[in-house]
Protein backbone atom coordinates (compact mmCIF):
# COMPACT_ATOMS: atom_id res chain seq x y z
CA UNK A 1 0.00 0.00 0.00
CA UNK A 2 2.83 2.41 0.86
CA UNK A 3 4.27 2.08 -2.65
CA UNK A 4 0.91 2.83 -4.19
CA UNK A 5 0.63 6.07 -2.22
CA UNK A 6 4.22 7.25 -2.26
CA UNK A 7 7.52 6.43 -3.93
CA UNK A 8 7.48 4.88 -7.39
CA UNK A 9 3.86 3.73 -7.05
CA UNK A 10 2.43 6.97 -8.45
CA UNK A 11 4.65 6.83 -11.53
CA UNK A 12 3.92 3.15 -11.95
CA UNK A 13 0.19 3.83 -12.11
CA UNK A 14 0.76 6.44 -14.82
CA UNK A 15 3.01 4.20 -16.92
CA UNK A 16 0.77 1.13 -16.56
CA UNK A 17 -1.70 2.92 -18.83
CA UNK A 18 0.81 2.28 -21.64
CA UNK A 19 0.85 -1.48 -21.08
CA UNK A 20 -0.34 -3.43 -24.10
CA UNK A 21 0.31 -0.49 -26.44
CA UNK A 22 2.83 0.01 -29.22
CA UNK A 23 5.27 2.49 -27.67
CA UNK A 24 8.03 4.30 -29.52
CA UNK A 25 10.87 5.71 -27.41
CA UNK A 26 12.24 8.44 -29.65
CA UNK A 27 15.87 9.07 -28.74
CA UNK A 28 18.09 6.85 -26.60
CA UNK A 29 20.19 9.15 -24.45
CA UNK A 30 20.03 9.28 -20.66
CA UNK A 31 16.29 9.92 -20.55
CA UNK A 32 15.51 7.42 -23.28
CA UNK A 33 17.41 4.62 -21.54
CA UNK A 34 15.68 5.31 -18.23
CA UNK A 35 12.28 5.42 -19.97
CA UNK A 36 12.90 1.99 -21.54
CA UNK A 37 13.94 0.57 -18.18
CA UNK A 38 10.72 1.73 -16.53
CA UNK A 39 8.54 0.51 -19.40
CA UNK A 40 10.15 -2.91 -19.25
CA UNK A 41 9.61 -2.94 -15.47
CA UNK A 42 5.94 -1.94 -15.43
CA UNK A 43 4.54 -2.56 -18.91
CA UNK A 44 5.33 -6.20 -19.73
CA UNK A 45 2.71 -6.37 -22.50
CA UNK A 46 3.85 -3.20 -24.28
CA UNK A 47 5.61 -3.55 -27.63
CA UNK A 48 8.57 -1.19 -27.21
CA UNK A 49 10.62 0.23 -30.09
CA UNK A 50 13.60 2.56 -29.77
CA UNK A 51 14.31 4.96 -32.64
CA UNK A 52 17.55 6.93 -32.82
CA UNK A 53 19.74 8.46 -35.49
CA UNK A 54 22.69 6.50 -34.10
CA UNK A 55 22.62 2.72 -33.77
CA UNK A 56 22.38 1.63 -30.13
CA UNK A 57 22.75 -1.60 -28.15
CA UNK A 58 19.30 -2.41 -26.73
CA UNK A 59 17.99 -4.75 -24.02
CA UNK A 60 16.65 -8.10 -25.17
CA UNK A 61 13.10 -7.91 -26.47
CA UNK A 62 13.28 -4.21 -27.46
CA UNK A 63 12.96 -3.36 -31.16
CA UNK A 64 15.36 -0.90 -32.76
CA UNK A 65 15.00 1.55 -35.64
CA UNK A 66 18.21 3.40 -36.47
CA UNK A 67 19.75 5.60 -39.14
CA UNK A 68 18.50 8.51 -41.27
CA UNK A 69 14.99 7.07 -41.51
CA UNK A 70 14.51 6.58 -37.78
CA UNK A 71 11.45 8.87 -37.79
CA UNK A 72 9.81 7.43 -40.89
CA UNK A 73 7.16 5.38 -39.04
CA UNK A 74 5.91 7.80 -36.37
CA UNK A 75 2.28 7.29 -37.38
CA UNK A 76 2.52 3.56 -36.69
CA UNK A 77 2.60 3.76 -32.87
CA UNK A 78 0.04 4.32 -30.15
CA UNK A 79 2.35 6.45 -28.01
CA UNK A 80 5.62 8.29 -28.73
CA UNK A 81 7.80 9.05 -25.70
CA UNK A 82 10.09 11.75 -27.10
CA UNK A 83 13.48 12.54 -25.62
CA UNK A 84 14.61 16.19 -25.26
CA UNK A 85 16.34 17.69 -28.26
CA UNK A 86 14.78 15.41 -30.88
CA UNK A 87 13.15 17.54 -33.57
CA UNK A 88 9.94 15.96 -34.86
CA UNK A 89 10.02 15.74 -38.64
CA UNK A 90 6.28 15.09 -38.82
CA UNK A 91 4.34 17.68 -36.82
CA UNK A 92 0.93 16.71 -38.07
CA UNK A 93 -1.86 16.60 -35.46
CA UNK A 94 -1.97 12.81 -35.84
CA UNK A 95 1.65 12.53 -34.66
CA UNK A 96 1.79 15.38 -32.16
CA UNK A 97 -1.29 14.02 -30.42
CA UNK A 98 0.62 10.81 -29.64
CA UNK A 99 3.71 12.54 -28.25
CA UNK A 100 4.48 12.49 -24.55
CA UNK A 101 7.74 12.67 -22.62
CA UNK A 102 9.39 11.62 -19.40
CA UNK A 103 8.70 15.14 -18.11
CA UNK A 104 4.97 14.97 -18.83
CA UNK A 105 4.63 11.47 -17.37
CA UNK A 106 6.54 12.40 -14.21
CA UNK A 107 4.44 15.54 -13.75
CA UNK A 108 1.27 13.52 -14.26
CA UNK A 109 2.34 11.47 -11.24
CA UNK A 110 3.91 14.08 -8.94
CA UNK A 111 3.16 17.61 -10.17
CA UNK A 112 1.86 18.76 -6.75
CA UNK A 113 5.36 18.16 -5.35
CA UNK A 114 7.31 19.78 -8.20
CA UNK A 115 8.90 23.22 -8.44
CA UNK A 116 9.83 23.56 -12.11
CA UNK A 117 12.40 26.15 -13.18
CA UNK A 118 13.17 27.29 -16.70
CA UNK A 119 14.57 30.33 -18.49
CA UNK A 120 16.89 31.03 -21.37
CA UNK A 121 19.77 31.41 -18.92
CA UNK A 122 20.27 30.89 -15.19
CA UNK A 123 18.02 27.86 -14.79
CA UNK A 124 20.79 25.43 -13.78
CA UNK A 125 22.26 27.78 -11.19
CA UNK A 126 18.85 28.74 -9.81
CA UNK A 127 17.65 25.12 -9.72
CA UNK A 128 20.82 23.87 -8.02
CA UNK A 129 20.86 26.75 -5.55
CA UNK A 130 17.17 26.31 -4.70
CA UNK A 131 17.61 22.56 -4.17
CA UNK A 132 20.73 23.15 -2.05
CA UNK A 133 18.92 25.58 0.24
CA UNK A 134 15.73 23.54 0.49
CA UNK A 135 17.73 20.40 1.23
CA UNK A 136 19.40 22.14 4.17
CA UNK A 137 15.92 22.52 5.70
CA UNK A 138 14.07 19.56 4.13
CA UNK A 139 16.61 16.72 3.69
CA UNK A 140 14.51 14.69 1.23
CA UNK A 141 14.54 17.49 -1.40
CA UNK A 142 15.52 16.17 -4.86
CA UNK A 143 17.14 17.88 -7.86
CA UNK A 144 16.39 16.47 -11.31
CA UNK A 145 15.78 17.13 -14.98
CA UNK A 146 17.90 19.09 -17.43
CA UNK A 147 20.67 19.28 -14.83
CA UNK A 148 21.54 15.75 -16.02
CA UNK A 149 19.41 13.59 -13.71
CA UNK A 150 16.47 11.79 -15.39
CA UNK A 151 13.36 12.24 -13.26
CA UNK A 152 12.32 8.59 -13.64
CA UNK A 153 15.54 7.50 -11.91
CA UNK A 154 14.43 9.19 -8.67
CA UNK A 155 10.86 7.89 -8.50
CA UNK A 156 11.56 5.59 -5.54
CA UNK A 157 12.76 8.60 -3.54
CA UNK A 158 9.53 10.57 -3.98
CA UNK A 159 8.17 10.46 -0.42
CA UNK A 160 5.00 12.05 0.89
CA UNK A 161 6.72 15.38 1.65
CA UNK A 162 9.49 15.32 -0.94
CA UNK A 163 10.03 18.51 -2.93
CA UNK A 164 11.31 17.87 -6.46
CA UNK A 165 13.23 20.82 -7.92
CA UNK A 166 12.99 20.13 -11.67
CA UNK A 167 15.19 22.05 -14.09
CA UNK A 168 13.22 22.18 -17.33
CA UNK A 169 14.58 22.94 -20.79
CA UNK A 170 12.51 24.15 -23.71
CA UNK A 171 12.91 20.69 -25.25
CA UNK A 172 11.46 19.00 -22.18
CA UNK A 173 8.53 21.43 -22.17
CA UNK A 174 7.78 21.56 -25.89
CA UNK A 175 4.95 19.00 -25.99
CA UNK A 176 4.13 18.89 -22.27
CA UNK A 177 0.47 19.25 -21.32
CA UNK A 178 0.93 19.13 -17.53
CA UNK A 179 2.48 21.97 -15.50
CA UNK A 180 4.20 21.80 -12.11
CA UNK A 181 2.54 23.14 -8.97
CA UNK A 182 5.19 25.88 -8.79
CA UNK A 183 6.53 27.22 -12.09
CA UNK A 184 9.39 29.67 -12.67
CA UNK A 185 10.42 31.46 -15.87
CA UNK A 186 13.55 33.47 -15.10
CA UNK A 187 13.87 35.19 -18.48
CA UNK A 188 13.25 34.71 -22.18
CA UNK A 189 15.36 35.91 -25.08
CA UNK A 190 16.35 34.68 -28.54
CA UNK A 191 17.87 31.19 -28.45
CA UNK A 192 17.66 27.74 -30.11
CA UNK A 193 16.57 29.10 -33.47
CA UNK A 194 18.19 26.07 -35.14
CA UNK A 195 15.54 23.90 -33.46
CA UNK A 196 12.46 26.15 -33.37
CA UNK A 197 12.93 28.42 -36.38
CA UNK A 198 11.48 31.49 -34.65
CA UNK A 199 11.82 32.95 -31.19
CA UNK A 200 8.00 32.88 -30.90
CA UNK A 201 7.99 29.08 -31.25
CA UNK A 202 10.79 28.83 -28.71
CA UNK A 203 8.92 31.07 -26.26
CA UNK A 204 5.76 28.99 -26.74
CA UNK A 205 7.62 25.83 -25.68
CA UNK A 206 8.89 27.54 -22.52
CA UNK A 207 5.41 28.78 -21.57
CA UNK A 208 4.14 25.24 -21.17
CA UNK A 209 5.70 25.34 -17.71
CA UNK A 210 2.69 27.37 -16.52
CA UNK A 211 0.14 27.03 -19.32
CA UNK A 212 -1.61 24.07 -17.69
CA UNK A 213 -1.54 25.22 -14.08
CA UNK A 214 -4.58 25.22 -11.80
CA UNK A 215 -5.91 28.26 -9.91
CA UNK A 216 -4.18 27.22 -6.67
CA UNK A 217 -0.74 26.88 -8.30
CA UNK A 218 2.06 29.45 -8.12
CA UNK A 219 3.89 31.09 -11.02
CA UNK A 220 7.07 33.17 -10.69
CA UNK A 221 7.90 35.09 -13.87
CA UNK A 222 10.13 37.88 -15.02
CA UNK A 223 7.98 41.01 -15.13
CA UNK A 224 8.48 41.16 -18.91
CA UNK A 225 6.58 37.87 -19.25
CA UNK A 226 3.56 38.91 -17.16
CA UNK A 227 1.53 40.05 -20.15
CA UNK A 228 2.15 36.74 -21.93
CA UNK A 229 -0.33 34.89 -19.72
CA UNK A 230 -2.97 33.22 -21.93
CA UNK A 231 -5.40 33.25 -19.01
CA UNK A 232 -5.33 34.46 -15.41
CA UNK A 233 -3.32 32.37 -12.97
CA UNK A 234 -4.47 32.99 -9.43
CA UNK A 235 -1.06 33.41 -7.84
CA UNK A 236 1.54 35.21 -9.94
CA UNK A 237 4.80 36.61 -8.56
CA UNK A 238 6.63 38.99 -10.89
CA UNK A 239 10.41 39.39 -10.66
CA UNK A 240 12.90 41.96 -11.93
CA UNK A 241 16.42 43.24 -11.41
CA UNK A 242 16.18 47.02 -11.33
CA UNK A 243 16.80 50.08 -9.19
CA UNK A 244 13.05 50.65 -8.80
CA UNK A 245 10.37 48.23 -9.90
CA UNK A 246 6.68 47.43 -9.68
CA UNK A 247 7.57 43.74 -9.56
CA UNK A 248 6.54 41.70 -6.53
CA UNK A 249 10.12 40.49 -6.06
CA UNK A 250 13.04 42.61 -7.20
CA UNK A 251 16.76 42.82 -6.76
CA UNK A 252 18.40 46.20 -6.36
CA UNK A 253 22.15 46.23 -5.86
CA UNK A 254 22.84 43.75 -3.10
CA UNK A 255 19.31 43.66 -1.73
CA UNK A 256 16.32 41.42 -2.41
CA UNK A 257 12.95 43.08 -1.84
CA UNK A 258 9.92 40.81 -1.54
CA UNK A 259 6.49 41.21 0.03
CA UNK A 260 7.51 44.39 1.85
CA UNK A 261 10.62 42.73 3.25
CA UNK A 262 14.28 43.45 2.43
CA UNK A 263 17.04 40.84 2.57
CA UNK A 264 20.59 42.27 2.37
CA UNK A 265 23.23 40.31 0.45
CA UNK A 266 26.48 41.53 2.00
CA UNK A 267 29.82 40.97 0.26
CA UNK A 268 31.15 37.50 0.93
CA UNK A 269 27.71 35.92 1.46
CA UNK A 270 27.92 33.95 -1.79
CA UNK A 271 30.55 32.38 -4.04
CA UNK A 272 28.48 33.28 -7.11
CA UNK A 273 29.95 36.12 -9.18
CA UNK A 274 28.15 38.72 -11.28
CA UNK A 275 25.08 40.91 -11.06
CA UNK A 276 23.05 38.37 -13.04
CA UNK A 277 23.57 35.82 -10.28
CA UNK A 278 22.06 38.22 -7.73
CA UNK A 279 18.83 37.93 -9.74
CA UNK A 280 19.12 34.13 -9.66
CA UNK A 281 19.59 34.30 -5.89
CA UNK A 282 16.49 36.49 -5.67
CA UNK A 283 14.42 33.95 -7.60
CA UNK A 284 15.69 31.16 -5.33
CA UNK A 285 14.76 33.28 -2.32
CA UNK A 286 11.17 33.69 -3.50
CA UNK A 287 10.88 29.96 -4.10
CA UNK A 288 12.36 29.07 -0.73
CA UNK A 289 10.04 31.52 1.03
CA UNK A 290 7.13 29.66 -0.57
CA UNK A 291 8.31 26.58 1.36
CA UNK A 292 8.68 28.44 4.66
CA UNK A 293 12.46 28.85 4.66
CA UNK A 294 13.55 31.67 6.99
CA UNK A 295 16.06 34.39 6.13
CA UNK A 296 18.56 32.87 8.55
CA UNK A 297 18.22 29.41 6.98
CA UNK A 298 18.47 30.88 3.48
CA UNK A 299 21.64 32.88 4.17
CA UNK A 300 23.36 30.01 5.99
CA UNK A 301 22.84 27.67 3.02
CA UNK A 302 23.67 30.37 0.44
CA UNK A 303 27.15 30.73 1.94
CA UNK A 304 27.90 27.03 1.37
CA UNK A 305 26.70 26.80 -2.24
CA UNK A 306 29.49 26.23 -4.76
CA UNK A 307 29.05 27.54 -8.32
CA UNK A 308 28.38 24.95 -11.02
CA UNK A 309 31.16 24.13 -13.50
CA UNK A 310 31.43 26.18 -16.72
CA UNK A 311 29.25 29.00 -15.39
CA UNK A 312 31.61 31.92 -14.81
CA UNK A 313 33.90 29.39 -13.11
CA UNK A 314 37.31 30.62 -11.98
CA UNK A 315 39.79 28.12 -13.43
CA UNK A 316 42.86 29.62 -11.78
CA UNK A 317 45.81 31.91 -12.41
CA UNK A 318 48.49 30.72 -14.81
CA UNK A 319 51.41 32.83 -15.99
CA UNK A 320 49.93 35.83 -14.20
CA UNK A 321 46.62 35.61 -16.10
CA UNK A 322 43.38 34.54 -14.36
CA UNK A 323 41.15 32.36 -16.51
CA UNK A 324 37.36 32.11 -16.29
CA UNK A 325 35.27 29.38 -17.92
CA UNK A 326 31.77 30.54 -18.92
CA UNK A 327 31.22 27.89 -21.58
CA UNK A 328 27.50 27.80 -20.71
CA UNK A 329 27.20 31.15 -22.53
CA UNK A 330 25.34 30.66 -25.80
CA UNK A 331 23.73 34.09 -26.28
CA UNK A 332 24.59 37.78 -26.38
CA UNK A 333 23.00 38.47 -23.01
CA UNK A 334 25.09 35.87 -21.19
CA UNK A 335 28.38 37.02 -22.69
CA UNK A 336 27.53 40.62 -21.80
CA UNK A 337 26.61 39.52 -18.27
CA UNK A 338 29.91 37.71 -17.86
CA UNK A 339 31.92 40.73 -19.01
CA UNK A 340 29.92 43.03 -16.74
CA UNK A 341 30.61 40.69 -13.81
CA UNK A 342 34.38 40.75 -14.36
CA UNK A 343 35.14 44.14 -15.88
CA UNK A 344 36.17 45.66 -12.54
CA UNK A 345 39.02 43.14 -12.44
CA UNK A 346 40.25 44.05 -15.93
CA UNK A 347 39.48 41.78 -18.90
CA UNK A 348 42.53 41.19 -21.06
CA UNK A 349 40.82 38.88 -23.55
CA UNK A 350 37.42 37.38 -24.35
CA UNK A 351 36.97 34.24 -26.44
CA UNK A 352 33.84 34.45 -28.62
CA UNK A 353 32.27 32.19 -31.24
CA UNK A 354 30.98 28.73 -32.00
CA UNK A 355 28.08 27.21 -33.87
CA UNK A 356 26.26 29.88 -35.88
CA UNK A 357 22.52 29.43 -35.36
CA UNK A 358 21.59 32.73 -36.94
CA UNK A 359 20.94 34.69 -33.75
CA UNK A 360 21.15 38.47 -33.87
CA UNK A 361 24.52 39.62 -32.52
CA UNK A 362 23.60 43.30 -32.58
CA UNK A 363 23.23 43.57 -28.75
CA UNK A 364 26.70 42.08 -28.21
CA UNK A 365 28.29 44.29 -30.88
CA UNK A 366 26.55 47.35 -29.42
CA UNK A 367 27.96 46.47 -26.01
CA UNK A 368 31.50 45.94 -27.31
CA UNK A 369 31.43 49.20 -29.27
CA UNK A 370 30.61 51.01 -26.01
CA UNK A 371 33.38 49.38 -23.94
CA UNK A 372 36.68 51.14 -23.15
CA UNK A 373 39.50 50.22 -25.52
CA UNK A 374 41.34 48.33 -22.78
CA UNK A 375 38.43 46.45 -21.13
CA UNK A 376 38.11 44.04 -22.83
CA UNK A 377 41.52 44.59 -24.34
CA UNK A 378 41.35 41.84 -27.01
CA UNK A 379 38.61 39.82 -28.68
CA UNK A 380 39.64 36.36 -29.84
CA UNK A 381 37.12 35.13 -32.37
CA UNK A 382 36.41 31.51 -33.31
CA UNK A 383 34.43 29.97 -36.17
CA UNK A 384 31.67 30.11 -37.11
CA UNK A 385 29.77 32.89 -35.39
CA UNK A 386 32.93 34.67 -34.25
CA UNK A 387 33.68 35.50 -37.86
CA UNK A 388 30.27 37.12 -38.20
CA UNK A 389 30.89 39.14 -35.05
CA UNK A 390 34.28 40.25 -36.45
CA UNK A 391 32.71 41.36 -39.75
CA UNK A 392 30.01 43.36 -37.99
CA UNK A 393 32.48 45.07 -35.65
CA UNK A 394 34.86 45.98 -38.49
CA UNK A 395 31.96 47.53 -40.43
CA UNK A 396 31.21 49.65 -37.37
CA UNK A 397 34.78 50.88 -36.96
CA UNK A 398 36.04 48.61 -34.17
CA UNK A 399 39.84 48.65 -33.89
CA UNK A 400 41.08 45.63 -35.90
CA UNK A 401 44.22 45.58 -33.74
CA UNK A 402 42.06 44.47 -30.81
CA UNK A 403 40.75 41.39 -32.66
CA UNK A 404 42.43 38.09 -33.39
CA UNK A 405 40.93 35.18 -35.29
CA UNK A 406 41.65 31.59 -34.24
CA UNK A 407 40.78 28.37 -36.05
CA UNK A 408 39.24 26.81 -32.95
CA UNK A 409 39.31 26.73 -29.16
CA UNK A 410 42.83 25.38 -28.83
CA UNK A 411 44.18 28.08 -31.12
CA UNK A 412 42.12 30.70 -29.28
CA UNK A 413 43.68 29.74 -25.94
CA UNK A 414 47.12 29.87 -27.54
CA UNK A 415 46.44 33.41 -28.76
CA UNK A 416 45.02 34.38 -25.36
CA UNK A 417 48.19 33.23 -23.63
CA UNK A 418 50.24 35.36 -26.03
CA UNK A 419 48.07 38.49 -25.88
CA UNK A 420 46.55 38.74 -22.40
CA UNK A 421 48.61 40.99 -20.10
CA UNK A 422 49.63 39.65 -16.72
CA UNK A 423 47.31 40.72 -13.95
CA UNK A 424 44.26 40.64 -16.20
CA UNK A 425 41.53 38.11 -17.00
CA UNK A 426 41.00 35.78 -19.93
CA UNK A 427 37.31 34.94 -20.27
CA UNK A 428 35.70 32.18 -22.31
CA UNK A 429 32.10 33.32 -22.84
CA UNK A 430 31.39 32.27 -26.43
CA UNK A 431 27.83 33.62 -26.97
CA UNK A 432 27.36 30.58 -29.21
CA UNK A 433 26.41 26.91 -29.02
CA UNK A 434 29.09 24.25 -28.88
CA UNK A 435 27.50 21.78 -31.30
CA UNK A 436 29.44 21.01 -34.46
CA UNK A 437 32.69 21.50 -32.56
CA UNK A 438 31.99 19.77 -29.23
CA UNK A 439 29.42 17.35 -27.89
CA UNK A 440 28.06 19.97 -25.48
CA UNK A 441 29.07 23.07 -23.53
CA UNK A 442 30.52 20.88 -20.76
CA UNK A 443 33.02 19.31 -23.14
CA UNK A 444 33.92 22.74 -24.51
CA UNK A 445 34.55 24.02 -20.98
CA UNK A 446 36.60 20.96 -20.03
CA UNK A 447 38.75 21.37 -23.14
CA UNK A 448 39.22 25.07 -22.37
CA UNK A 449 40.44 24.24 -18.88
CA UNK A 450 42.68 21.50 -20.26
CA UNK A 451 44.26 23.92 -22.76
CA UNK A 452 44.63 26.62 -20.09
CA UNK A 453 46.47 24.25 -17.75
CA UNK A 454 48.59 22.81 -20.57
CA UNK A 455 51.74 24.12 -22.16
CA UNK A 456 50.38 25.57 -25.39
Amino acid sequence: MAEMEFGAGKLRRVLEKLDGKQVLVLGYGREGRETVRRLMQWCPQAEITVADQKEQALPEGINGLFGPGYQDTLKGYDVIVKSPGIVLRDKSPEVVGKVTSQTELFLAAYRRQVAGITGTKGKSTTSSLTAHILKSVYPDTLLMGNIGIPAFSLAEKMGEKTVAVYELSCHQLEYTRVSPHIAVILNLFEEHLDHYGTKEAYFAAKRNIYAHQSPDDLYFCNILQKDDLPRPVSRVVTMEQAAESSADLWVHGREIRYQGHTLPLPPGCTQLEGEHNLYNIGAAYGLCRAFGVTDEQFMAALRTFSPLPHRLQRVGTFGGVTYYDDSISTACETAIGAMEALKAKGIGSVLLGGMDRGIDYTPLCDYLMGCPADNPRYLILMPDSGLRIEKTLLQRGFDPGRMAVADGLEGAVRKAKALTPKGEICLLSPAAASYGFFQNFEERGEKFQEYVRGTL
